[in-house]
């Protein structure tokens, strides 16, 4: 699986919603987990301290990260996820989240996330699974 920032925000922040007590059942038990690199700066940026940032390093430096294969197929299929979504009327409030849709999309892994707007993402991305649905 993918967490979005969100759920990793979810999770560290607590008390975890059920999005954040997913990851962290996730990070228990060992379940396979990828982050990729606009998810590891978004959470990093978030630090309210560099003493808070080294110890955020440190931990999600455990998990294995997700490089695509093309950087910029990845960010192509980003900004078609974005313009998609604003062709229907729909606005994206972070075009982050088109990029790490994209990047669930191409690793063929479910997304784990707290943010509403990888719902309206979804409509224009039929191959983006979520956690817990099919």
């Amino acid at each position: 699986m993918i967490a979005d920032s969100s759920a990793w925000i979810d999770m560290l922040r607590g008390p975890a919603s059920e999005v954040g007590r997913r990851l962290e059942q996730a990070l228990r038990q060992g379940e396979p987990l990828l982050m990729p690199y606009v998810v590891y700066q978004e959470i990093l940026q978030g630090a309210s301290s560099a003493r808070h940032f080294v110890s955020l390093q440190a931990e999600l430096d455990k998990v294995p990260s997700f490089a695509p294969d093309d950087s910029h197929e990845t960010a192509r299929q980003a900004a078609m996820l974005y313009a998609r979504c604003r062709w229907a009327g729909m606005t994206i409030r972070s075009p982050n989240d088109c990029l790490i849709a994209a990047c669930a999309i191409e690793a063929d892994e479910p997304l784990l996330h707290a943010d509403r707007d990888f719902e309206h993402i979804a409509t224009a991305a039929p191959l983006l699974r979520f956690v817990g649905r099919s």
